[in-house]
């Protein structure tokens, strides 16, 4: 089975010197032994820049998780490979070896300059998510509802820039009329890493099933992840990630649907049971079958469909 998980936050931990990427540790949720464990394929490593580091070393700070990133690579080589394409990761699975893409979570790692976008893009970032919820130089998050803002005109620029390049655009935390106004500027395949369907929890991070349609009508993916809170009540288990799953399944098909855990980026508190870490990831699988879907439809949901979207945009 081939898993690409399209979030995690684990460069946050390594970067502070809490643990290291190659050593199984009792703290977190994702270590390359536990990844083994849990079948992972591949997994794409999030930046993202704290808040401490705004405004002003947002650049310098994602920077500094970019030579984290690489030297965690280096000293792990036999079992991992920094992936730059969608061919790098049938090269990894040919070397037995876990493929690792990297994105930028939140615009202001760019300090408001598309020339860093265009030096990022070099260094290896393929992904990128235009906000973190609160507003940045590129527009509006999921927590800025109430301006009824979109993309600034920084933010345009920048979706044309990637568009160019071929970097994949990530939609999660936008407003709705970011969501919209990106829809009208790119023209390529995007995705939403990290986000579950609102008809089943009113999360402002959440997609209405328009924006799942629109998704997917670009040929698009979405990440449903094990935020507890994107869940809702009733819903903290392998089950209730599931049903979200059968939620998009319903509303957009099967091959628009991906999987963005988004661990290392919550507390262990917020994690549905039977998902503690990655080793467990098989869990999903099980429910998955358990639920009546195909071998095929659960290969398309666990990886083939965000690995398609790399392929088409990034090549």
């Amino acid at each position: 089975m081939f898993i690409m998980d399209a979030h995690c936050d684990t460069l946050l931990d390594i970067a502070a010197g809490r643990r290291r990427l190659a050593e199984r540790d009792k703290g977190g949720h994702i270590d390359l032994p536990r990844m083994v464990e849990g079948g992972v394929s591949s997994q794409v490593f999030a930046i993202y820049v704290e808040p401490e580091y705004l405004p002003g070393a947002g650049a310098r700070q994602a920077l500094r998780l970019v030579d984290v990133f690489c030297r965690e690579i280096e000293e792990s080589g036999d079992s991992i490979m920094f992936a730059a394409r969608a061919g790098d990761v049938g090269r990894a699975r040919d070397e037995g070896k876990i493929a690792a893409f990297l994105s930028i979570e939140g615009g202001e790692a760019l300090d408001g300059s598309i020339e860093l976008l265009r030096v990022f893009y070099r260094l290896g970032v393929r992904l990128m998510t235009l906000t973190w919820s609160r507003r940045n130089e590129l527009g509006d998050g999921a927590y800025e509802e109430g301006t009824h803002g979109g993309l600034t005109r920084f933010g345009v620029d920048v979706v044309r820039e990637m568009d160019r390049l071929g970097m994949v655009v990530d939609v999660s935390h936008l407003s709705e009329a970011t969501f919209w106004h990106v829809m009208e500027v790119s023209t390529k395949p995007l995705i939403a890493s990290h986000s579950n369907a609102r008809a089943l929890c009113g999360h402002s991070r959440n997609l209405s099933d328009e924006q799942a349609k629109a998704i997917a009508d670009r040929g698009g993916v979405i990440g449903v992840t094990f935020v507890g809170p994107f869940l809702g009540d009733g819903r903290q288990s392998v089950q209730g990630v599931v049903d979200h799953i059968d939620h998009f399944a319903g509303v957009i098909g099967t091959d628009h649907i991906a999987i963005g855990s988004d661990f290392d980026g919550v507390s262990d508190s917020a994690l549905p049971e039977g998902l503690p870490d990655v080793s467990h990831m098989p869990r999903l699988i099980d429910e998955l079958a358990r639920r009546g879907y195909s071998d095929a439809a659960i290969q398309s949901i666990m990886g083939e469909n965000l690995l398609c979207v790399v392929e088409g945009v990034i090549g």
